[in-house]
């Protein structure tokens, strides 16, 4: 009788230790949130590359020490600047910021006002602010890249794959590309310019070389672009517009959509479902129409090393997530010196803006 006392009582003992782990774990991580010291505001968790950024500064605060906390705004600026007005009252000490809104500085002033009043420093990164957002405030900087640089580079890709391939991408020999395009986003800098260089840098390399400029398939379309309606730059938006073009611009048809651009990959993945539903792109012999994206997520790289991709531009998140921890332990140690020791970056004249380079990915 006494064996089983005492067995059981270390059973019991196991247990009442198993729970207090949990609530000690539980208790943590409760006072982690609640006295986060930094507060990051992503404009979406849904965005492929923004999940990309997330956690990779995710792990760079936590290995440096730092309590933070992560906010969905879920593509509202309402909500996001709602979230701020409560991060602020709750005591954060560094406010970052994904912001939403990027069509006019209506958003960003406000957000610059609540920081200001609070007297806690702002980083804002990978959606643009101006300049004038930026040098309002001392204890304010930037990380992003150069919006016209991934436009550029995805247009010169675009172009040296077409003169490497004209015959192949020609499905009706008519001597002309006819393309599609999928815009993130209106009045995104990132997709403004993605959608005008990616088509005119290939143009120029195109004629360059005694070849047509590319052929927008829809000529009753004036803007040349399909955009995503509910600015989420969505892998659903592009699988629409592309499932609905593929039903009258055909092989069949003779009219064949021929070139696939995208302001990023999440919308080239949804392009390529499309296509796939069509018996194009499934790799191996098939045909498959060149789709081009930006970011080099994982499942682009992936679609890439199978064949069903052709490109994309690496958007570095992981280079994006250090130049905004370092700000961020600049922004603890010193406010007003934000930029101390970020002389590796490319920093602009004008304003406190730290650009990340891009780069072609094409999987060799």
């Amino acid at each position: 009788m006494k064996k089983r006392i005492k067995k059981h009582s270390r059973y019991t003992a196991v247990v009442l230790l198993i729970l207090m782990l949990f609530a000690f774990s539980l208790k943590s991580c409760n006072r982690r949130v609640d006295n986060a010291s930094v507060h990051v505001f992503y404009y979406t968790y849904s965005d492929t590359y923004i999940s990309s950024v997330r956690s990779a500064l995710g792990k760079k605060l936590a290995e440096s020490g730092i309590t933070y906390q992560d906010y969905d705004g879920n593509g509202s600026q309402t909500t996001q600047t709602e979230q701020i007005q409560t991060a602020i009252t709750k005591g954060a000490k560094v406010i970052v910021v994904n912001i939403v809104n990027t069509g006019s500085d209506d958003a960003a002033n406000e957000i610059i006002s609540l920081a200001k009043n609070a007297g806690i420093p702002v980083i804002f990164f990978n959606r643009e602010v101006s300049n004038a957002v930026i040098s309002s405030y001392d204890k304010c900087a930037f990380v992003g890249t150069r919006a016209e640089e991934a436009g550029i580079l995805q247009g010169e890709m675009i172009g040296e794959y077409l003169l490497s391939n004209y015959d192949k991408v020609d499905l009706n020999k008519d001597g002309k590309i006819s393309y599609i395009l999928f815009k993130g986003e209106e009045g995104n800098n990132e997709a403004i310019y993605r959608t005008k260089y990616s088509v005119e840098e290939a143009d120029k390399l195109l004629e360059k070389n005694g070849k047509p400029k590319l052929e927008f398939y829809d000529s009753g379309n004036p803007n040349k672009y399909l955009v995503d309606r509910n600015g989420q730059w969505s892998a659903s938006s592009a699988n629409e517009y592309m499932t609905t073009a593929l039903t009258s611009y055909s092989v069949d048809h003779g009219n064949m959509i021929e070139l696939v651009i995208c302001n990023n990959d999440g919308m080239a993945e949804g392009a390529i479902s499309a296509l796939n539903a069509a018996g194009f792109n499934l790799g191996g012999t098939g045909v498959g129409i060149p789709v081009f994206g930006v970011d080099a997520t994982d499942a682009a790289k992936d679609l890439i090393s199978k064949g069903r991709m052709t490109g994309t531009i690496k958007q570095d998140a992981e280079g994006m997530a250090d130049a905004i921890l370092k700000l961020t332990v600049n922004a603890q140690k010193d406010p007003s010196d934000l930029l101390s020791g970020m002389d590796g970056y490319t920093v602009d004249s004008e304003a406190a803006k730290i650009r990340i380079a891009y780069a072609k990915y094409l999987g060799r």
